[in-house]
């Protein structure tokens, strides 16, 4: 486990912007309060097999009596590096997106089962959308319970969701939390090898 270089924190950072805005100073200067130091510190981002994690500095410092091979993970994995250099965001960030997001869209529940089997938000599908969203702006979906479900990329401005027929995609899926099933077969297979 390492600290980020200049080029993995650029990307880490400018992914984390697309959603947060200027409420990645937030994420970044959050204070923990982990571990049983007076001053635990805040947390940071540590780089552990091509994976991103969000870890406090106190548990930073614990792991680094277990080996580097033997240490499976540390903190949130908030994404990973793909072997051409880009770096994706996994599902396990949506509370870190969600109580930092900029842009927001509100679910039907009528619609909240089709997101979560990874299908695209339909416009018929949308309750409440947050103004001022651009196309390509990171946006967290939520149900209309406030309960965050996923996140995408927004294909329509606000201004042209209210133009839209109902069957246009306005936000391009990403993530939702319904991975956690569908990947379920696949982390077995991680932890039995």
């Amino acid at each position: 486990m390492r600290p980020l270089d200049e080029k993995e924190t650029t990307a880490v950072f400018e992914k984390l912007f697309k959603f947060t805005g200027n409420n990645l100073k937030n994420i970044v200067e959050n204070p923990s309060h982990e571990g049983p130091d007076k001053n635990p510190g805040r947390y940071c981002f540590r780089l552990h097999k091509n994976k991103v994690y969000y870890v406090s500095e106190s548990l930073v410092k614990r792991a680094t009596n277990v080996a580097r091979p033997k240490l499976a993970s540390l903190g949130t994995c908030i994404g990973k590096f793909t072997h051409g250099g880009s770096f994706h965001l996994t599902i396990e960030c949506l509370n870190l997106l969600a109580a930092n997001a900029k842009h927001k869209v509100w679910l039907k529940p009528t619609s909240e089962m089709s997101f979560l089997y990874a299908n695209h938000v339909l416009k018929g599908g949308l309750g409440r959308i947050t103004e001022s969203i651009a196309p390509g702006d990171g946006v967290v979906i939520f149900s209309m319970s406030d309960l965050p479900l996923g996140f995408g990329i927004a294909a329509k401005s606000t201004q042209d969701c209210r133009k839209l027929d109902p069957n246009a995609i306005v936000v391009l899926h990403q993530a939702d939390i319904g991975e956690y099933l569908r990947m379920e077969n696949q982390n077995e297979q991680l932890i039995e090898e």
